[in-house]
């Protein structure tokens, strides 16, 4: 998936899902995952299935592997399903939101898996369909769901939000400068008619980010575009559930993969690791015991970026920071997260 947002979008886009969609930083997260997979029977979840570029990837690298891939946007999950019926049985699509990974495993009866991989963000298929209006490059209608059959759009946000929470979402999901400025245009705009097109939200940002900040940083409205998003869809909050509740579904050995675009998603992240690889214990005891060592290994030094060959391959990897880490033992009871019964196999 990306953050970064098309500025042109094609009149006619095909139905092919592998002509639109190129995986971020494919063969990295093959290399990264492999050793969890030299096991019997090895299962991956592809949290953020999007169009199954990643999943693909997996299937043709690893004839023994099966894939679960969750996605709570339907159309993504009927193309992606298009390009992986040739490999059968091996993959199972489920209309899930990545928080219900514990659930999604338990009907399907997996008591733990070898991998778990994240691809955070907006998809190329939602960046690409317009009338999605996840797009500020073409007027549509302001929805942004990642799931389109239920919840709030976009519109319900501006239209119904006040202007201090406008202000607060603009601020800290977009870290948009202007926020207050912004927010008190929405709200002004709104009580002549409710704001209904993305078109009518690119020019109140435009009119209210100064000329001179126009000049640099791209569309102005970028900002302001995921911030709603994020908003929209929860995709914070879903996060900051579904992370320890994935790294509760890998059994010992199993490997976690997240692909993030922005610094939020990542600081999720790198927290949730951080957990797993940290002694609990106090730093003041002589010895620390056993129920107190770290139950995760990073794999990754830091966040990794996209090189120049990658991006020369696919731009939308630009903003990419990649984290990965392995189960070295089961969750200590006292770190399990909450609303589970899952225990790591």
């Amino acid at each position: 998936m990306t953050e970064e947002l098309n500025e042109r979008t094609p009149e006619h886009i095909g139905n092919d899902a592998a002509s639109r969609h190129t995986p971020v930083l494919l063969q990295r997260c093959l290399d990264l995952l492999a050793p969890a997979f030299d096991v019997e029977n090895p299962v991956l979840v592809d949290s953020t299935l999007g169009m199954g570029g990643h999943t693909e990837g997996v299937l043709q690298a690893f004839p023994h592997v099966r894939v679960i891939g969750l996605d709570r946007d339907t159309q993504a999950l009927e193309l992606a399903g298009r390009r992986l019926a040739p490999f059968g049985e091996r993959f199972t699509g489920v209309h899930a939101v990545y928080d219900e990974i514990n659930d999604v495993l338990d009907r399907l009866g997996i008591p733990g898996v070898q991998g778990v991989l994240m691809d955070l963000g907006v998809s190329s298929l939602q960046l690409d369909e317009r009338e999605r209006g996840f797009s500020y490059s073409a007027d549509a209608p302001l929805d942004m769901r990642m799931d389109a059959t239920t919840g709030q759009t976009a519109a319900d946000v501006l239209n119904t939000y006040d202007e201090r929470e406008l202000a607060r979402i603009l601020r800290v999901y977009g870290e948009e400068r202007f926020a207050p400025r912004i927010a008190r245009a929405i709200v002004a705009q709104r009580a002549t008619r409710p704001l209904a097109r993305t078109g009518e939200l690119v020019s109140i940002v435009r009119a209210n980010i100064p000329a001179a900040t126009r000049k640099t940083g791209g569309n102005p409205a970028k900002r302001t575009f995921q911030a709603l998003r994020i908003e929209v869809n929860g995709e914070i909050e879903v996060l900051e559930r579904a992370l320890p509740q994935s790294i509760e579904a890998l059994a010992v050995g199993g490997r976690i993969v997240v692909e993030a675009y922005h610094s939020l998603e990542d600081r999720a992240v790198k927290r949730a690791l951080a957990v797993g690889a940290t002694s609990s214990a106090p730093p003041d005891l002589p010895v620390e015991p056993a129920t107190h060592a770290p139950f995760l290994r990073l794999v990754t030094r830091g966040a990794e970026e996209a090189d120049e060959a990658e991006l020369a391959h696919n731009p939308r990897s630009q903003s990419v920071r990649l984290r990965a880490a392995e189960r070295v033992r089961p969750t200590p009871d006292h770190l399990k997260p909450r609303q589970t019964g899952r225990r790591a196999a």
